[in-house]
């Protein structure tokens, strides 16, 4: 026969057993949730929601499903501002992002707006940074392009997803200082309202180059339309990418990773926010992303929570001198 003291003990630990599963389960996503990408359909940010979103419905993470909405402007500010506006306590919101959005917030592109104002989920995975060429152009190798800069910075004209001064803008503007290039301000970039439109533009032969991300160009690879002169990374990307040449080989010691997630609204609730971020962190590893991070060139990369907060942090701090080295904000 228990005593009471055993008694006692059992109460307790069967309470102490319900509060902490109800603290499991403080939250239950809603049968549907909402992805911005900050971009037209086809490009970076719009393929992190879809693929995400998608391994988020298979694997029943979402009971219905998530809905990709494309909101394009001023580098990802208009969708910044929407978030903090207009859906600063949405449960059910999540918010593409990159290193385009750090590199945007570093240089003060957003008037009025933080890092402090969201909440930051955690990433999936690098997209390097890429420069390619169309199938006909003039151009067979990095080497090429940075040559003709060094002779006259306005010989190339790049097309990229970002605004001008931004990530993609970044890169070019990175590897030609690397290489030696003088006038960098002169280097002429057209920004488009994500990496797709640019890439038309270039396939199409009205712009010389195309800077963006590997995981931008597979279908245009795969077609022919579009030759990718150099990869931005340490080394060679996992096949199917392995043929293509870093910018290192060629003697230029330019690496520019996109890290790819998601933020959430400011003020949506405690609990919602430690959902996504265990969500995020469980997808990651799981095979079907794993997958996803083949196909698409991306490399591992992973922070969560508050170390992904600290992350985002020390990042816009490091671009904010980069662009003033550069010369691109004072």
């Amino acid at each position: 026969m228990l005593n009471t003291f055993s008694m006692k003990s059992i109460l307790i630990s069967s309470a102490a057993a319900l509060t902490i599963a109800g603290q499991a389960y403080a939250y239950e996503p809603a049968r549907s949730a909402e992805c911005i990408a900050p971009a037209n359909p086809g490009g970076g940010w719009d393929f992190t929601c879809r693929s995400v979103g998608k391994v988020l419905v298979d694997l029943e993470y979402i009971k219905g499903n998530v809905q990709t909405v494309n909101m394009p402007g001023a580098g990802g500010g208009v969708a910044f501002a929407h978030t903090i506006s207009k859906r600063d306590k949405d449960d059910s919101l999540i918010v593409a992002a990159s290193t385009a959005t750090t590199t945007r917030l570093a240089q003060g592109q957003f008037p009025g707006m933080n890092a402090d104002q969201v909440k930051w989920v955690g990433t999936l995975g690098a997209d390097y940074g890429i420069i390619a060429v169309g199938k006909n152009s003039k151009y067979t190798s990095l080497t090429q392009v940075l040559e003709a800069l060094k002779k006259d910075p306005n010989a190339v004209k790049f097309a990229g997803g970002s605004a001008s001064g931004g990530w993609d803008h970044l890169k070019v503007l990175m590897t030609a200082q690397k290489a030696g290039v003088e006038n960098l301000p002169k280097i002429r970039y057209l920004a488009y309202s994500g990496g797709s439109e640019a890439l038309v533009q270039v396939v199409g032969g009205h712009v010389d180059a195309f800077t963006g991300d590997i995981s931008e160009v597979k279908g245009f690879m795969e077609s022919g339309d579009l030759r990718v002169l150099a990869v931005l990374s340490e080394q060679r990307l996992p096949t199917p990418f392995d043929g293509i040449p870093t910018a290192m080989e060629q003697g230029v010691d330019s690496i520019a990773p996109n890290w790819r997630g998601f933020y959430v609204p400011g003020n949506a609730s405690k609990e919602s926010y430690d959902w996504w971020v265990s969500t995020i962190d469980e997808l990651y590893k799981t095979q079907e992303w794993k997958d996803v991070m083949t196909k698409n060139g991306l490399i591992s990369f992973h922070k969560s929570g508050a170390e992904f907060a600290q992350f985002v942090e020390n990042q816009t701090l490091d671009i904010r001198i980069l662009s003033q080295d550069i010369g691109l904000i004072k």
